[in-house]
């Protein structure tokens, strides 16, 4: 085994990630680098993908003063004390995310949670980050030691180049990621967006999990091929990925009945058990196969998706005594207490409230006029 193994169980590991094809990576050309990536150059070598990971994590421009391995080391000891890493509380911005072991030992296990525990004490101003866990379990898998996995996370976080965005640290991002992810279904994904219309009350809910399917249910060799295309063209690849799973699962599922009690863990199942349907080059090949998907097109619809959020003042997450689920702060189905029609039902209602672009569908639904009331005269 080689020197980034120390957190790895191999008897869990999938056997073509242990071949030691002898490879080096000598190109660094964007292009290059961009089409290595998504052929998987590196994925079947340890080793290299270690060696790749660092020159790209090491590459992204950060904050002047960005933690550093020298820093963990420092703090860990009184972060953690003696207790036990595998027992220790995540920090609440996880938001009870998913611990994924990614074919981590016991070590590695507890580690993540350390790592974690240190970054929410070199990072006061992350406020919502549920990706962090997977994200630290994955790298963990690519390091040397806990030190040098909290490097790489810290400057991923501390990234400060504007026209890079990496990962969600606040709600507002989160929350707008999820409209604007609803956003690209309703254009890209029609055949897969009237399935989830049919079949849920509030398919913005469902839509809500996207990131939670890359960072959490995919499993160890399909998160990790996404992750090797991510830091090389950014995070219009988890929108791909997204989708392009949903497609899977659309194709897969159509005219079968749920499963579960609900789409959403269906396809959470389905994403869990992706490789008994689907290859990660096929499914990489599905999601760079969707046309007409530009960069601006996705900056537009977050920045118009982060002014609606904050118009109707919602930036944080909403603390509530009841056990509510968050997206009912912001991801709004019509109300079937406060609507009524005389064409419609409520049912009908909401599916065409479904098409409705996420900014404007945080707003109830106003009647201004109707003949019941205004009568037919064309003079009012």
């Amino acid at each position: 085994m080689d020197e980034y193994s120390r957190f790895v169980d191999w008897d869990k590991m999938d056997a073509g990630a242990q071949s030691q094809e002898a490879k080096d990576l000598s190109c660094s050309e964007f292009q290059e680098l961009k089409q290595l990536a998504r052929q998987g150059y590196w994925a079947k070598n340890h080793s290299l993908r270690a060696k790749v990971y660092q020159r790209l994590i090491g590459s992204i421009p950060c904050r002047t003063v960005t933690p550093d391995a020298n820093v963990y080391r420092d703090i860990v000891a009184k972060i953690v004390g003696r207790r036990s890493g595998a027992s220790l509380p995540l920090p609440e911005f996880v938001d009870g995310s998913l611990v994924p072991t990614y074919c981590l030992n016991a070590e590695g296990v507890g580690a993540v949670r350390k790592i974690i525990l240190c970054v929410a004490n070199q990072f006061p101003d992350i406020s919502f980050c549920p990706a962090l866990p997977s994200v630290v379990a994955l790298l963990l898998h690519y390091s040397k030691d806990e030190a040098e996995c909290f490097e790489q996370v810290c400057r991923i976080l501390a990234c400060n180049d504007p026209s890079k965005r990496l990962i969600d640290q606040t709600f507002l991002a989160f929350e707008s990621s999820c409209m604007t992810f609803g956003d690209l279904v309703n254009k890209y994904c029609q055949a897969a967006h009237k399935l989830m219309v049919a079949v849920s009350e509030d398919v913005l809910e469902v839509y809500s999990d996207w990131q939670r399917w890359l960072f959490g249910e995919l499993p160890l060799a399909y998160a990790a091929r996404v992750f090797d295309v991510f830091l090389v063209e950014g995070y219009k690849v988890l929108y791909r990925v997204a989708l392009a799973l949903l497609k899977f699962f659309h194709k897969v599922r159509a005219g079968q009945p749920l499963e579960s009690e609900s789409i959403q863990q269906d396809i959470r199942a389905f994403v869990r058990d992706i490789a008994s349907s689907v290859s990660p080059e096929r499914l990489l090949e599905k999601a760079f196969a969707i046309r007409l998907f530009s960069r601006k097109e996705i900056q537009l619809l977050q920045m118009a998706n982060e002014k609606a959020l904050q118009q109707k003042g919602i930036t944080v997450k909403q603390k509530s005594p009841c056990v509510v689920s968050l997206r009912q702060n912001v991801h709004l189905a019509v109300h079937a207490e406060n609507f009524k029609s005389e064409i419609v039902s409520v049912k009908e209602m909401r599916d065409i409230w479904s098409w409705v672009p996420e900014r404007f569908a945080l707003c109830q639904p106003l009647l201004l006029f109707t003949t019941l009331e205004h009568g037919c005269s064309l003079s009012r």
